[in-house]
């Protein structure tokens, strides 16, 4: 379990330094999971103890929007007076997610043509 533990914290502080020296506008810890996941797939899977280590934190994943509904009713005048823009964009968001994702699904998935 430690050693899984060790391999999470490993891939963070890689993004971390490459965030801080190669790509400053992103964040350390989303190139630190695109790395981890790179090095999965040359692996060609997951070890027994990142796995147990992945499932504990997914047990406990909630805790994480705490802060971000905190945040939420702080800003929550802002969010009043901007309630339409937002709303416009969640929308917009949610039908060229959908849209994007229907392209790539049908581009990922041709079919033999039946004779």
């Amino acid at each position: 379990m430690i050693f899984g533990l060790v391999q999470i914290l490993l891939f963070q502080s890689l993004g971390e330094l490459v965030s801080k020296f190669l790509l400053p506008t992103l964040p350390g810890p989303v190139i630190g999971l695109v790395l981890l996941v790179l090095w999965l797939v040359l692996r060609k899977g997951i070890n027994a103890d990142l796995a147990m280590v992945g499932d504990g934190f997914s047990q406990y994943l909630g805790l994480l929007f705490v802060p971000a509904a905190v945040g939420v009713v702080l800003f929550l005048p802002q969010l009043k007076a901007n309630a339409w823009a937002i709303i416009s964009a969640l929308i917009g968001s949610v039908i060229l997610t959908i849209a994007s994702s229907a392209l790539v699904a049908r581009l990922l998935s041709k079919k033999e043509p039946h004779e």
